[in-house]
């Protein structure tokens, strides 16, 4: 269990915000099947919409699922003496509540591991996070062309390339919100705990699964947040800013965060695929329609990290580089 001196604990307690209570307007999270022929029109319209949509028969084998959160649970059920040895991030590495460097916590710890396979990762990751991740990213390339041949994109490969590029930089976490019962009586008061601060995703696409317990949310177009059932057997997709730029702005880069659980623990992973750091992020000319003017400066991938990393979680980091259209 995470260990914080009592004076502080306070700090990881907010006001529940604007929830989504009319059960009239609820939406339901978009349901995909990857084995049918119409999801490439259902994952263009739930980009649009959401920008967030659930995936079913996704082909990843449930062993490298079973085996890798085996190994997650063990890892961070160990003495923290043995989890700081591979510690503090720099920028990979073991966490305890600090996320990034510009003031940020949450309820968690956490793992943040280069998706090469190359990496450096704890005694019996190697095997397990290497089986899962070549898994899961080869779902997200299916999903991404599956994206293009909806869109008419040509060659259909036009995102997918970026993740299967020698040189991509994709990451990928190991996420764990553990019980907080110094927290059951302020839930009452209607607080909530905060494990991971509201943001978005920098990178092109993000693949989450979670254990079955429930803590996600996404922030909707009106601005309230709705909670994401677990389903530890599913995978949930997120699209991430550049592939917001790469659409000018079609694709929709869902803010979302994670309420911890007073007394339940939930173990996430996440593989975020990300382009080359020299790779140039701007609309897609081929996407581009009649007048259509780009909302967003060029940028590389190096520039927008380098600025990301230098921003709170909850700020609006496409911001910098949004063009101000003449009125």
């Amino acid at each position: 269990m995470v260990a914080v001196p009592k004076p502080h604990i306070e700090q990881f307690f907010m006001k529940n915000t604007k929830p989504n209570t009319n059960p009239l307007i609820i939406p339901s999270i978009p349901l995909i099947d990857l084995s049918k022929p119409e999801s490439k029109n259902h994952l263009v319209q739930a980009c649009q919409d959401f920008g967030f949509f659930k995936v079913v028969n996704h082909g990843v084998p449930t062993k490298f699922i079973n085996k890798l959160e085996s190994e997650a649970v063990k890892f961070f059920s160990s003495p923290l003496s043995d989890k700081e040895k591979f510690g503090p991030p720099d920028p990979f590495g073991y966490g305890n509540k600090s996320i990034g460097r510009n003031g940020d916590f949450g309820w968690v710890e956490y793992l943040l591991l280069n998706a090469k396979p190359e990496s450096t990762y704890p005694e019996n990751f190697q095997v397990v996070v290497t089986d899962y991740v070549a898994s899961v990213k080869n779902m997200a390339c299916e999903i991404l062309e599956l994206l293009a041949d909806e869109m008419k994109l040509q060659p259909r490969n036009v995102f997918s390339k970026l993740l299967k590029d020698e040189q991509s930089d994709s990451v990928f976490r190991v996420n764990h919100y553990p019980p907080c019962p110094e927290f059951q009586e302020n839930e009452k008061n209607g607080e909530k705990l905060v494990g991971f601060g509201e943001h978005t995703d920098p990178q092109i696409i993000s693949v989450l699964r979670s254990n079955n317990t429930s803590g996600l949310e996404i922030s909707l177009r009106d601005g309230s947040w709705m909670s994401v059932p677990p389903d530890s057997d599913s995978f949930f997709i997120n699209v991430g800013d550049s592939l917001q730029v790469m659409t000018n702005g079609r694709f929709k880069s869902v803010k979302h965060r994670v309420v911890a659980n007073g007394t339940k623990s939930r173990v996430s992973m996440i593989y975020f695929g990300g382009p080359p750091l020299s790779e140039k992020i701007a609309p897609l000319p081929s996407l581009m329609q009649g007048e259509e003017d780009s909302l967003y400066k060029e940028f590389t991938w190096f520039e927008y990290k380098k600025s990301a990393f230098n921003t709170r979680l909850a700020d609006n980091r496409l911001g910098l580089f949004e063009k101000i259209v003449a009125s």
